[in-house]
């Protein structure tokens, strides 16, 4: 079942005692590169449509990224499985790297949104392939310490991101957000291709590439979240656009299924879906992305146009859970190894299915304290949950498994974080629309707020509003709860680690 070999072994354990260091390193750097691109980007907005216009599909700079990164999960964690971590992470950073170089260059926002993509694909591979590697690299008793470095990137950058976006493009130019990719990238690279050794893998290994489902997975998943991410924004949902892609995604997915089937080495394994840990963990991480968008998209809005905070200390409501979330990932090694993978993940989603359902019950308008306390413990109980979740199912596989394994985890989350920016969209449109006798969605009313200065009754329904999509993001956190409790096992099969 692990489908590793003594000398893939030996040679992960090398790489981990002599130049191990400068690897965590440049897991790190990589990491980065996808953890500061939305965040910078997002800032810098306003500079790039005036420069090469395009407001009406400037959205896609964001949505054709996330397309991208999504859909070639699961095609990277397989690669990875079968030509080995590091070709698949070079490859990843080279194809993000040229993508941050072409978007640097860009005319208009055509060229603009389709050198993204081009960054998307390189930022799925690099996603995918440094969780795998800091489970390759690591043992299960140290896995937390490389796993909370990598949530410290993704928090730090989280934090710096705008900030660094809005220097770069007030005081030297938008194309400046792209091109601070190269020298980090760059170091990544060059750390990677110097100090990361893995076992040379068998011949027949490396043509036993299911090409094929790839190209069937992409186009699938692209379809479908194409339909997810403009369905309700660039059409309405029952609109010739929307049911003829989703009609196109659905023939898409009965592809998939035929051609996975007859594939000696398929990209998604059926065995992904058919152990009840992946499975699990898969469904759990899940509803994790959809629970995630109430805060990171509805949150902002909530303080700007409900609370009357400035933009800057609005981003900070929401930012304090990325402080504590890393703290309370490195911790929970201490509970996991007492109470199980399984009961501490379920300990720490039930805190946030509480933590979530508190936020309807504040009070209006309320002081700017209340909503950051619950991030902070929102971003505590989540740290609890995701990461005994990761450590726990990568640990359940081998070494030929674990890419597969991890980039199924993450691709569920993606696709996740997708559907609930859909549903939680149409939701609090619909609560507004229904406050407000049919007038606008959240993002035009919202525009025509000034810093808390709108009527009352504007006011309230946008609190109604985020009220309603806390109370949906409370119902996918017990989603989350109940598969863990009936689809989980108690104890994780985790395999038997070989002594050094």
């Amino acid at each position: 079942m692990s489908g590793t070999t003594p000398a893939t072994r030996e040679a992960v354990q090398h790489t981990g005692t002599r130049q191990r260091g400068a690897v965590v390193a440049a897991l790190m750097l990589a990491m980065a590169l996808p953890a500061l691109d939305s965040t910078v980007v997002s800032t810098a907005v306003p500079q790039i449509v005036g420069d090469l216009g395009g407001f009406s599909v400037f959205s896609w700079l964001f949505s054709g990224y996330l397309l991208a990164v999504t859909v070639s999960l699961p095609v990277y964690g397989k690669l990875s499985d079968t030509l080995g971590r590091k070709p698949v992470l070079v490859a990843g950073a080279a194809v993000f790297l040229l993508g941050s170089l072409l978007c640097a260059l860009a005319w208009n926002m055509g060229a603009l949104i389709a050198f993204r993509i081009v960054q998307g694909l390189g930022g799925g591979a690099l996603q995918g392939t440094v969780q795998t590697l800091a489970a390759d690299l690591y043992p299960l008793a140290e896995r937390p310490k490389i796993q909370s470095r990598l949530s410290t990137v993704w928090a730090v950058s989280a934090v710096a991101g705008p900030g660094l976006g809005g220097v770069l493009a007030a005081y030297a130019d938008w194309r400046w957000i792209f091109l601070v990719n190269l020298p980090i990238g760059a170091v990544a690279l060059w750390l990677i291709v110097r100090h990361l050794h893995e076992p040379r893998r068998p011949a027949r290994a490396r043509v036993r590439v299911d090409w094929a489902g790839a190209l069937t997975v992409f186009a699938c998943g692209g379809v479908l979240l194409t339909a997810l991410v403009q369905g309700g924004v660039a059409w309405p949902w029952l609109s010739a656009p929307s049911i003829a892609l989703f009609a196109a995604g659905l023939a898409l997915a009965a592809l998939v299924v035929v051609v996975e089937r007859r594939a000696a080495d398929p990209i998604i394994p059926g065995w992904v879906w058919r152990r009840r840990t992946i499975a699990a963990v898969n469904l759990a991480l899940g509803a994790l992305g959809l629970l995630m968008v109430a805060p990171s998209v509805f949150l902002p809005t909530y303080a700007q146009s409900v609370l009357g905070l400035a933009p800057v200390t609005a981003g900070f409501v929401l930012s304090v859970w990325t402080l504590s979330w890393p703290v309370s990932a490195a911790l929970s090694q201490h509970v996991y190894r007492r109470i199980g993978f399984r009961d501490t993940a379920m300990l720490g989603i039930g805190a946030a299915a509480l933590i979530l359902l508190a936020f309807p019950f504040l009070p209006y308008p309320g002081a700017a304290w209340q909503p950051t306390l619950l991030m902070l413990l929102l971003g505590a109980a989540l740290g609890l949950f995701q990461l005994p979740l990761i450590v726990g199912v990568q640990s359940t596989v081998g070494w030929a498994e674990r890419g597969t394994t991890t980039a199924s985890v993450l691709f569920c989350r993606q696709t996740g974080q997708t559907i609930g920016a859909s549903v939680f969209g149409a939701v609090a449109n619909g609560v507004l629309a229904a406050r407000l006798g049919g007038a606008g969605d959240l993002d035009s009313v919202t525009r025509g707020l000034d810093g808390g200065t709108a009527p009352e009754a504007t006011r309230h329904a946008v609190a109604d509003a985020v009220h309603a999509v806390y109370l949906g993001a409370s119902c996918a956190a017990a989603l989350a709860f109940l598969v863990l409790l009936f689809v989980a096992p108690r104890r994780f099969p985790v395999l038997r680690e070989p002594a050094d």
